[in-house]
């Protein structure tokens, strides 16, 4: 693979580990109070995460095909 390719594939992984990270957390805090309005917005914030996690994910795919889920 081209080594661009790889450092941008090795980026984006610590980016996708960021994002879990940050809605574990959101997550975590929707959980807590999941009628109050914070619980609401934290279990909003934590699908959007998710979804740019995926996004992610599918990038270094593509630029790593050999990889496989949770290799760094």
């Amino acid at each position: 693979m081209n080594d661009r390719f790889e450092q941008i594939a090795e980026r984006l992984t610590a980016i996708e580990e960021e994002l879990r990270d940050l809605a574990y957390e959101r997550l975590t805090e929707a959980a807590r109070a999941p009628d109050s309005d914070t619980g609401v917005r934290a279990a909003a914030d934590e699908k959007r995460l998710l979804q740019a996690r995926r996004a992610i994910a599918r990038a270094i795919g593509a630029l790593a095909p050999s990889r496989t889920d949770g290799e760094a």
